[in-house]
């Protein structure tokens, strides 16, 4: 297990804004902002947010593998399936599982696989339809999942997006057992890489992602909500990921070789810190 005692918490003053571009959809520019200790929030944040996911290099919401950007990505999303179902299982063998953001419904098939009774949230119409032909009725938002507890629910790169984070985490503690576990997956900002390509960091990913995480903000908040800190995993193929997305923004020809380095020694450092690219969270609803 990581842990945060004693571990550096960076965070940008109003003296040190940060102006980063959309690069996949708008070109528009926006801030990030402290919103608290350990938190940053995207500034301002759009009325129309749907627009911005609008895109066909949106790859969370759709199968194909049309570059090497995308067979990457997919080569590592189906490794990394085993890998998320067996860090639950570690805790609890069997039970339900909700998966909010559940994408096309591949991370619920490997639950599947291993006798769960799974549900899914996914609010984008093309990723619940591609569900749908994996034998997967996703719902469209949390109201129709009332009157229900979930033995574990996660949220694989989702909490970031959440306008209204903090009440839905509060929706989280209700809709699970007691005992049960909340898995928030969120970009680091404290990592070498985000450091390293600064505002071109593509986890920033603005205005999707509206909130931006610390570890140590992070595990603050939930301790506020309700739960308690049972392990952290390091998601290391983020560092590698994010860094050829971040060469992209850089420049026109993204530096290969570099992105590599850069992820290779985002996760050497790591070793040492626990400041992670990517960190998966395992939080556990305090008993009453």
């Amino acid at each position: 297990m990581i842990t945060t005692t004693g571990k550096l918490d960076q965070s940008i003053t109003s003296e040190q804004k940060l102006v980063c571009e959309d690069y996949l959809v708008s070109g528009e520019k926006f801030e990030i902002l402290p919103a608290e200790k350990g938190i940053l929030k995207t500034f301002p944040v759009p009325e129309n947010l749907e627009k911005y996911y609008d895109s066909e290099e949106y790859i969370s919401h759709r199968d194909s593998s049309r570059n090497i950007q995308d067979k990457i990505y997919q080569f590592v999303k189906s490794y990394m399936l085993s890998k998320k179902a067996n860090w639950i299982r570690a805790e609890i063998k069997h039970g339900n599982i909700l998966d909010i953001g559940a994408g096309t419904g591949d991370f619920l098939n490997k639950m599947k696989s291993f006798l769960w009774k799974v549900e899914g949230v996914e609010p984008n119409k093309l990723a619940r339809d591609l569900a749908i032909l994996k034998g997967l009725d996703l719902k469209t938002d949390l109201a129709h999942l009332r009157d229900k507890k979930y033995d574990v629910i996660s949220l694989w790169h989702v909490l970031e997006h959440l306008p209204d984070y903090e009440e839905k985490l509060e929706q989280f503690h209700g809709l699970l057992e007691d005992g049960g576990i909340l898995v928030i997956a969120v970009p680091n900002y404290n990592s070498y890489d985000s450091r390293y390509y600064n505002e071109n960091w593509a986890a920033w990913d603005v205005p999707r992602h509206l909130w931006h995480f610390s570890r140590k903000g992070l595990t603050e908040k939930l301790e506020n909500k309700g739960f308690f800190l049972l392990k952290e995993k390091p998601l290391k193929f983020d560092s590698f990921y994010v860094s050829l997305l971040s060469e992209k923004n850089r420049q026109e020809r993204p530096n290969i070789f570099n992105a590599v380095y850069r992820g290779l020694v985002s996760n050497i450092k790591a070793k040492k810190t626990g400041e992670y690219s990517s960190v998966a969270y395992f939080f556990q609803k305090r008993l009453k």
